[in-house]
């Protein structure tokens, strides 16, 4: 949020879990634009959408293999495979969107996004262990 006496800027980044919740989301957006636009005069907000991120759930839902090959591989590597829902926020949304879905697989790291986030130096090496496993398990499956 920026602004002065004469004008103000708002950012906001939207994201869901759920498709339809994302899209009532922006049309909230829409509509609140277009309330204080009626009551302040035409052209008092100008809002303006762009496509970031959406949630790649939508596309791995269309190809379950991909984390049941992921889970196969942690389990290999003596990782606890721990699958969560994300809403998206990642370049794997973005390529899973452009036609490579790309199931959201840890680094290794923790307290993302803070002053703390931080990876260690094993947690990097088993994210590797498990990367490679699941090229081998892929090959192997596409003889």
């Amino acid at each position: 949020m920026k602004g002065d006496v004469s004008r103000a800027e708002l950012h906001y980044i939207v994201r869901d879990h759920d498709a339809a919740s994302f899209e009532a989301r922006q049309n909230t957006l829409t509509h609140i634009a277009k309330i204080l636009n009626e009551k302040w005069g035409e052209g008092t907000v100008a809002l303006t959408l762009t496509q970031q991120y959406r949630n790649m759930k939508e596309i791995i839902d269309t190809c379950p293999w991909l984390i049941s090959l992921a889970e196969e591989a942690c389990r290999a590597c003596s990782v606890t495979p721990l699958i969560l829902p994300i809403r998206g926020g990642t370049d794997g949304a973005r390529l899973s969107f452009m036609g490579l879905p790309c199931p959201n697989l840890g680094t290794g790291g923790h307290a993302y996004h803070g002053p703390y986030e931080h990876i260690t130096a094993e947690g990097m090496d088993a994210a590797v262990e498990v990367t490679l496993q699941i090229v081998k398990l892929f090959a192997e499956r596409r003889d």
